[in-house]
């Protein structure tokens, strides 16, 4: 039975140390993009080098992190994490030592696993750990924290970028991880689910992954038309079809597919994909507008984004009160449609653009946005299966929108005409940057529709988010559950695999 108290010593130090933990992967998330026109320069890489650069990390975290949560069940929910933490320091060393892109892309690549690991265990130390009476309050100024740092990291990023350069975006991991590490160990209770039990789905988790790879390589070198590419593309629908296969087959899938019997929670996922591939291309290409079309340093690009996570920080959780109160389908319905109106906005952001009369508007409309619609589609995404898989619907889901961010990065330079030395120049980036945003906009107003003909309201006795407070823009809120008193995350009916959670707040 957890009974540390948040008011005892050891409660600060559980507290602090799964914050610090879940900042660093964090940071990452929120900053590379900001990073990427410098990390261009210096390395001399193209255009598909700082895609790369930006979805190797995404590939291994959105495979893998379904798995890590049910990893900490089995050998100990504070053993894991310290690997993670250990694992992306590690990680983050080799990045901010990269001599080229291709040791970069596969460093980031190690970091992804590092954050399946990671992100995770944070929730599920705070949940196993605090007594019942402080739980909740625990879990908010976790996620509250998380916020703040979700705020903080573009304008850290940024900082960092203009003057020590953007080697010190990863470099800086190591000092977090040196700090987090023995306060866990010293401080942090060990927690397990005695009752775990089945085989891990390494092979579901390696066949998501591997045809995220290939179908992310197929996306991105596409303008080479070679047999190369061909032969991808094809190899990774295969590898899909193959996951679908087996986790049907298995008798403790990582996804098991009737999940999915719940028509609901298949529109909210629709709803995810199409709302997380739009952010996904909308933060990628809107940091290089802003440094290579407007003249922005990476500072002044960071700070610009910076008013979309401090809305969702101020604003989600009354958001998620008003979803409860009229039900969440409106939301869902005008909150893609802000945030679409908000990048057509950005279509008045080019040369020597103006902060406050061309970028301040569009930021906010997206924030809004985002506003409406992030905390009422978790609460909905929870609401639409049965309370014992709660936390294996909220891991689905952010998977989900993981992939599809991860898609639209890779696809966006393809479908706008990017050349491979786009970002080196200002007008050809312009241009292409300007039919993204009409991309991105159409694809939000989908979500919009889909969200309005399917989207019901839930049961009252429905499952409740637990995380109200968020910042990250690149991934909706993951949740864990609770069934007769323990705590579990993402178990399906029979098996030990499964999704593994944290809020919002741990990023994208």
């Amino acid at each position: 039975m957890p009974d540390v108290r948040l008011a005892s010593p050891q409660g600060r130090w559980v507290l602090f140390t799964t914050v610090l933990g879940s900042s660093m992967a964090l940071l990452d998330s929120t900053v590379v993009n900001i990073a990427l026109p410098r990390i261009g320069r210096d390395l001399d890489a193209d255009l598909a080098a700082l895609q790369w650069t930006a979805n190797a990390y995404l590939v291994t975290l959105a495979g893998l992190i379904l798995l890590g949560g049910s990893l900490g069940d089995r050998y100990g929910r504070r053993k894991v994490f310290v690997v993670g933490v250990v694992w992306f320091a590690v990680a983050s060393l080799l990045c901010g030592l990269a001599p080229n892109a291709g040791v970069l892309i596969a460093a980031r690549a190690l970091q992804g696993i590092g954050g399946a690991l990671l992100t995770p265990g944070s929730l599920a130390i705070i949940q196993a750990s605090f007594h019942r009476d402080d739980r909740g309050r625990a879990v908010g100024l976790w996620s509250g924290f998380g916020g703040v740092g979700a705020a903080v990291g573009p304008f850290l990023g940024g900082w960092l970028v203009d003057g020590p350069g953007w080697r010190w975006v990863f470099l800086l991991n190591v000092p977090l991880a040196l700090l987090c590490v023995p306060i866990a160990l010293r401080h942090v209770p060990e927690s397990g689910d005695g009752k775990a039990h089945g085989r891990f789905d390494v092979l579901g988790a390696v066949l998501g992954a591997v045809s995220l790879a290939l179908v992310t390589y197929a996306l991105i070198e596409a303008g080479e038309g070679s047999v190369v590419v061909a032969v991808a593309a094809v190899a990774g629908l295969a590898a899909a079809v193959a996951f679908v296969y087996v986790e049907r087959r298995r008798p403790d899938p990582m996804m098991p597919p009737d999940i999915f019997a719940s028509r609901q929670f298949t529109a909210v996922n629709l709803v995810t994909l199409c709302v997380y591939a739009a952010l996904g291309g909308f933060f990628f290409l809107s940091a290089v507008q802003l440094q290579v079309v407007s003249g922005y340093s990476a500072l002044g690009a960071g700070t610009a984004l910076l008013p979309t996570t401090v809305l969702m920080l101020l604003l989600s959780a009354r958001s998620g009160q008003l979803a409860e109160q009229i039900g969440p389908r409106i939301p869902l319905t005008v909150g893609p449609l802000l945030a679409a109106a908000g990048m057509l906005l950005m279509l008045r952001v080019g040369p020597d653009a103006s902060y406050a009369a061309d970028v301040l508007p569009a930021v906010l409309l997206l924030g809004l946005g985002l506003v409406a619609l992030v905390a009422p589609l978790t609460a909905t995404v929870l609401a639409s299966v049965d309370v014992s898989r709660a936390g294996l619907a909220s891991g689905i889901n952010n998977a989900a929108a993981r992939a599809a961010g991860l898609v639209a990065v890779a696809a966006l330079p393809l479908l706008t005409g990017m050349g491979a030395e786009a970002y080196r120049s200002a007008d050809a980036f312009d241009e292409a940057f300007g039919r993204a945003m009409v991309l991105c906009a159409g694809v939000l107003v989908v979500g919009s529709v889909i969200a309005f003909t399917t989207v019901r309201r839930p049961a009252p006795d429905c499952r409740r988010p637990e995380c109200r407070t968020h910042g990250a823009v690149l991934a909706p809120p993951l949740e864990g559950e609770r069934t007769a008193g323990r705590l579990t995350w993402g178990r399906g009916d029979s098996g030990a695999s499964g999704a593994a959670g944290t809020s919002g707040t741990s990023g994208g």
